[in-house]
Order: C-alpha cells, then sequence, then structure tokens
C-alpha cells in the first residue's frame, strides 16, 4: 500500500494537466507571443491525435535568430570607409528585418526539439529529476499509454511537490 507522502510524491499528483500546447504548423511569432503571455519558457507540441511529436522552447526560438553586425573597420577606417558607414548600417538593418520577417513566419516544426524525453503519470517525482538532470531538459510532458500528452512536469513542480511532501 502506497502511503500519503509516496503518493504525493508520484507524477500524476504533481504534474500540471491544463497544458499549453503548440501544434507542429503554429507559426513562431504567435508561439513565442504565447510563451510570453503565459510566462512559460516551452511546451509541448502535438499531433492531431494530441501525441506528442516534439517540444518548442524559448531556446529554440533564439537559436534561429541570426546576429548580424556591421563589418567595419574601427581602429583605422579609411576615408572611404566614413562615407560608406551609414550604407553599410541601412543594409545591416535591412538584413535583420527580413531575416525577422522571415523567421517570423517560419512553422516550429522546423525549429522544435523532435528527441522528446517523455514519462508517465505513475513514474515518482524522482525518476523525473534524474531524467531532466540527465537529458538537460526543463520539463517532461506526461503521457497515457497510448502516448497522449495528460499533463507536463516542469523544474518548478518537482520542487514544490519535494517542500509540499516535507510536511
Amino acid at each position: 500500500m502506497i502511503n500519503k507522502k509516496e503518493s504525493i510524491l508520484m507524477i500524476e499528483n504533481v504534474m500540471q494537466k491544463n497544458v499549453i500546447k503548440f501544434n507542429e504548423l503554429d507559426k513562431i511569432v504567435d508561439v513565442a507571443q504565447s510563451l510570453r503571455d503565459n510566462k512559460i519558457s516551452g511546451a509541448p507540441v502535438v499531433d492531431e491525435n494530441n501525441k506528442v511529436v516534439g517540444v518548442i522552447s524559448e531556446g529554440d526560438i533564439m537559436r534561429l535568430l541570426e546576429v548580424h553586425h556591421p563589418r567595419i573597420n574601427l581602429i583605422l577606417p579609411a576615408p572611404l570607409d566614413l562615407i560608406e558607414l551609414p550604407i553599410k548600417m541601412k543594409y545591416e538593418l535591412d538584413e535583420i528585418a527580413e531575416d525577422m520577417q522571415r523567421d517570423a513566419s517560419t512553422v516550429i516544426d522546423q525549429i522544435m526539439t523532435k528527441k522528446v524525453i517523455k514519462i508517465g503519470p505513475e513514474a515518482s517525482i524522482s525518476d523525473a529529476a534524474e531524467l531532466m538532470d540527465t537529458h538537460k531538459v526543463n520539463r517532461l510532458p506526461v503521457i497515457n499509454g497510448e502516448g497522449k500528452l495528460i499533463g507536463i512536469l516542469t523544474r518548478g513542480d518537482i520542487i514544490g511537490a519535494m517542500v509540499r511532501g516535507d510536511e
């Protein structure tokens, strides 16, 4: 028989059941806005059958952004560099704007993490903590026996459960 303290430390009692999730064809701009609005750093991506096919995170979106910088000789600029500087800077800004517009219309299927570490609801939070540490992930989609998303477990959920478990 499972005692009350052990029961509290099972994932099904700790996971968040109301999960913010995305479809693989959602656009990055919409996903980024939703992550920001909901104050979360990532979420599972599911197919039409609610099966987890990936995870999208702020890190995935950040890796997409390309960093541009003008190539200017700042030590001893030649006289022509000083004349060309405004033109070079305008060109760089135009490139950044085009890249951001292109990236915003990209669908998350192209940048999401497809190798997803998942866990079942019957596992313990210590199992989840070990998985998170081993695979360096911040969240675990919780799936049922059919592979369908039923919840999500974050590092904060584990820490909260440990505090409640000590009561």
